[in-house]
């Protein structure tokens, strides 16, 4: 992990506009330096597990607006490693495009459970995006509501990890 420096007025334009920093500059360098998809998948498995460990923290801290929107964080960068893994069509239009968009995050995580026959993919995708909206967006969950979902964000983490083992 490294740190870099963005100027504040960027950093609060991005804010504004919904911009989601630290993906785009990922999103931005995985293009830059050309990764192939098992590298790519790597990448993503990799931030995958920070953002659980960050969320098993804040979960302890009592923080359920940062624990959800770290839990969600998880899920989305296992959907994307196996994406990156699997090559699917949405990896290679988020590729296109600069960016991943959850729509697509979606439908890859159904065409994943579809084609690695494992169901649990997509109602994991499906609880981590619920989180997401109403633990972290809406901030309607506490962190009861929630810590029974942390097994099932470890589970997709480590279910990614181990498809990218045997690929």
């Amino acid at each position: 992990m490294a740190t870099i420096v963005v100027p504040r007025a960027l950093v609060e334009k991005a804010k504004e506009l919904g911009v989601d920093i630290e993906s785009t500059v990922v999103n931005a360098l995985v293009q830059a330096v050309n990764l192939d998809p098992i590298e790519e998948a790597e990448v993503h498995l990799e931030l995958a597990e920070i953002y659980l460990k960050e969320a098993e923290a804040y979960l302890k801290r009592g923080d359920s607006i940062q624990a959800s929107e770290k839990m969600y964080k998880a899920a989305e960068e296992a959907i994307k490693a196996l994406a990156s893994a699997y090559r699917t069509p949405e990896r290679e239009k988020a590729s296109k495009d600069g960016r991943w968009r959850a729509h697509l995050l979606g439908k890859a995580a159904r065409r994943l459970s579809a084609q690695l026959n494992e169901p649990r993919i997509a109602s994991t995708w499906s609880r981590a995006f619920d989180i997401h909206t109403w633990g972290f967006h809406e901030a309607k969950y506490s962190t009861e509501d929630i810590k029974g979902d942390l097994a099932h964000i470890k589970w997709i983490v480590k279910y990614a990890q181990e498809k990218l083992q045997a690929t």
